[in-house]
């Protein structure tokens, strides 16, 4: 049997804020080693400084002393100079002194049996008359001694005094400030764990426990994730201020240049867009209008006033199909009421048959067909755009039906390959569609203040490289004030609360984006023009010119 490899164990991956705990208490530890010890060297330094300072003076104070100088002269120096010695040494807390001759012969010694032997150490500069300092290894060990001159009355030296501190005593001296040292260091080290500890706790818990490559990992699946969705995605923080503006925002709310750490209310937006954006209350699937796209905002807050949640879903293309079924819808309710008033008439004429009234039903049948061909033929014949023909007819029957007369003006003619590629169908429907449901609605709502028929006038023509779309209503038109507003989003005559207010802002939008302009003006009611170019591209930035005529 062949033996199987076992998989060694992963090694556990420490987590970041672990990481930094060891790194930082690693830091804090070589801090407070560092520091102790050039406390240390520097409180050494200072202690033998102050132990050469005391043995300099005592032996200067000893060598100038007259019994001394008198001893030294004697027959017996030694029998004189040792108590004093001895007396001295003890009183100034000094290891030695010792008293010699010119040839450095000891007279006195705290180990009696030194007493009379050769001093261990320099003596030539003393003998020049000079007084200085060394460490030197005598009979007591090292120490930190100094040796200067005695002289007599005549300058002369006549013998040698050394005093000296050993090296253990000054270390027994530093016992205390270093054990205090120590102290100190362990609990500054102590103190610095502790709030290096409490400060990576903080952090693991922020960070969740995971390590710098996980760390890493996420932020790049986040990003990608981010600038991969089709939404557009902005983070606000509490301040308002654009963190993160993904690609597809970018492309919707036409923002170029650095965005980051900008004001939301600074990026040229709308401004209902900014307030929905801005408002206390969260927003839910609701319609704004840009330069050029119909957009679904929705809002939320992050965690507690840390900031807002801002996304947007393109609503352009699907409001410009939802025009384009209303548009259908419309021509199929048209066409139910043509056939039921077909029906009716039909009916008419087939009892006028059986009554045998031949020729009131002729009569009758031609009057209706001329009627209905009438307009049909003075729309053909003047638009040769198949688009805008479908459109007039659905809507001129469905006007007839709500009881409003629409007539398309002598001077309207539009053949067929006028319009340019660029100029789609879908935009006409949304103009000359929207232009006319509100013209019907406006003359509707005027016929209490006028006694005809209701009536709506559509010119639609080519004019100096441009395609007029011009619609007229016998409403109340639309005040010179409001002018500003009229092509806002929500902006609306009507006070039913059903959602009025958008069809005159995707015609603005429809025209700023085919680079033409949008006219308010005023006859018998409310007279607006739109102009689209012919030939010139369309602009993609600018706003759609509205004036009051």
């Amino acid at each position: 049997m062949s033996a199987r490899t076992l998989p060694s164990p992963r090694r556990p991956v420490r987590s970041l804020a672990g990481q930094l705990f060891v790194v930082q208490v690693v830091i804090v530890a070589a801090v407070v080693a560092g520091g102790a010890v050039l406390a240390y060297l520097f409180t050494a330094d200072r202690t033998e400084d102050a132990a050469r300072r005391q043995v300099t003076a005592v032996a200067r104070s000893v060598a100038d002393s007259p019994s001394v100088r008198a001893a030294v002269a004697g027959p017996d120096p030694t029998a004189v100079l040792q108590p004093y010695a001895e007396q001295v040494r003890v009183g100034t807390g000094v290891s030695f002194i010792t008293v010699m001759d010119t040839a450095g012969v000891r007279w006195t010694h705290p180990l009696p049996e030194q007493i009379g032997r050769t001093f261990l150490g320099h003596i030539d500069w003393a003998l020049a008359g000079e007084t200085r300092s060394e460490t030197y290894t005598g009979t007591l060990g090292p120490s930190v001694r100094v040796v200067t001159p005695v002289l007599d009355d005549r300058h002369r030296v006549v013998a040698l005094v050394s005093a000296g501190i050993t090296v253990q005593s000054i270390s027994a001296q530093l016992r205390g400030p270093l054990l205090a040292l120590v102290g100190v260091a362990v609990a500054a080290l102590a103190v610095g764990g502790l709030g290096t500890y409490l400060a990576n706790s903080r952090l693991r818990r922020h960070t969740h426990g995971m390590g710098p490559a996980e760390l890493s990992h996420l932020y790049e699946y986040h990003q990608a994730t981010l600038h991969s969705v089709r939404e557009g995605l902005v983070l606000l923080d509490r301040k308002n201020r654009v963190v993160l503006c993904n690609d597809a925002a970018r492309e919707l709310l036409a923002l170029a240049g650095e965005v980051e750490r900008r004001p939301v209310d600074g990026l040229g937006l709308p401004q209902a867009l900014v307030a929905a954006v801005l408002g206390d209350a969260p927003v839910r699937d609701e319609v704004h209008l840009t330069a050029e796209r119909v957009l679904v905002l929705n809002t939320s807050t992050i965690g507690t006033g840390l900031g807002r949640v801002v996304t947007l879903r393109d609503h352009t293309e699907l409001q410009s199909l939802t025009g384009e079924l209303d548009s259908v819808k419309s021509f199929t309710e048209a066409l139910g009421a043509q056939a039921h008033e077909a029906a009716n008439r039909l009916h008419a004429v087939v009892s006028l048959i059986e009554l045998g009234r031949h020729e009131q039903a002729v009569e009758f049948a031609t009057a209706e067909l001329a009627l209905a061909q009438r307009l049909t033929d003075r729309v053909v014949a003047a638009v040769g755009e198949p688009v805008l023909a479908a459109l007039l007819l659905g809507k001129a029957a469905q006007a007839a039906e709500r009881g409003v007369e629409l007539t398309l003006t002598e001077d309207s003619r539009i053949d067929d390959g006028v319009l340019p590629p660029g100029l789609a169908a879908r935009d006409l429907i949304t103009v000359l569609g929207n232009l006319v449901d509100n013209a019907v609605d406006a003359a509707i709502a005027g016929a209490a203040e006028h006694p005809d028929q209701p009536e709506v006038t559509v010119t639609a023509r080519v004019d100096g490289g441009h395609l007029l779309l011009r619609v007229a209503d016998t409403g109340a038109g639309i005040d010179p004030g409001a002018v500003e507003d009229v092509f806002r989003r929500g902006w609306s005559t009507k006070q039913d609360g059903r959602g009025h207010g958008l069809g005159l802002a995707l015609v603005a939008q429809t025209a700023r984006r085919n680079g033409g302009t949008v006219e308010v003006g005023r006859d018998r009611g409310a007279v607006l023009t739109v102009r689209l170019p012919l030939s010139r591209p369309p602009r993609r930035h600018g706003a759609a010119e509205a004036v009051a005529s």
